[in-house]
């Protein structure tokens, strides 16, 4: 005959054995890790197409800054830069302006010319705010603006298309005003 089994013994040894706690809790916390560095990766992606946008916007202004007179194919030249600052993101939804605005002797800044890349140039002629104290009575500045619709190959921290946007002011460097030159 068979000597008989005790379940109280088997259940106090179970109960006592610590085996297979550290796998346990890796499965519970191994998808939230997960989730936490994909959603770091995806927000440090977002990030940097946002500080690439800025920056181009910032070289549109500081290149225009530098000249006397600038020419159509030069503004597209330089909006070329922009969108090869973008890299390795996509150029395609980047959009660019850049404009020469001019306060006048009764303090309403006006916009002198303008061109855009993907984006309608502003209208001469038209009104503009500005911070203050940019520019005094009869002074001019370069006013360069991006957006960027950044949208996420992940979607999971950010599941729609998310704008960026930017603006930089510079004052011309060699001359009271850059010339657009149309000829």
């Amino acid at each position: 005959m068979a000597a008989p089994v005790h379940h109280s013994g088997i259940l106090r040894r179970l109960a006592g054995d610590r085996r297979g706690v550290s796998a346990v809790e890796f499965a519970l916390l191994a998808p939230i890790m997960i989730a936490f560095y994909f959603g770091l990766a995806e927000f440090c992606q977002g990030f940097m197409a946002q500080k690439r946008m800025g920056h181009a916007s910032a070289m549109v202004a500081d290149l225009v800054s530098q000249t006397d007179i600038v020419t159509p194919t030069q503004l597209d030249d330089i909006f070329g830069i922009g969108g090869l600052i973008m890299k390795p993101f996509s150029a395609t939804p980047l959009k660019l302006r850049v404009s020469q605005l001019t306060r006048d002797n009764n303090g309403v800044v006006k916009v002198v010319w303008s061109r855009g890349k993907s984006w309608t140039a502003r209208v001469t002629g038209s009104t503009v705010t500005i911070p203050a104290g940019l520019i005094d009575n009869g002074e001019s500045i370069i006013f360069s603006e991006a957006t960027y619709d950044y949208d996420s190959p992940v979607d999971y921290l950010m599941p729609a298309i998310t704008r960026f946007s930017h603006t930089y002011y510079l004052r011309p460097r060699l001359t009271e005003q850059v010339t657009l030159d149309t000829n």
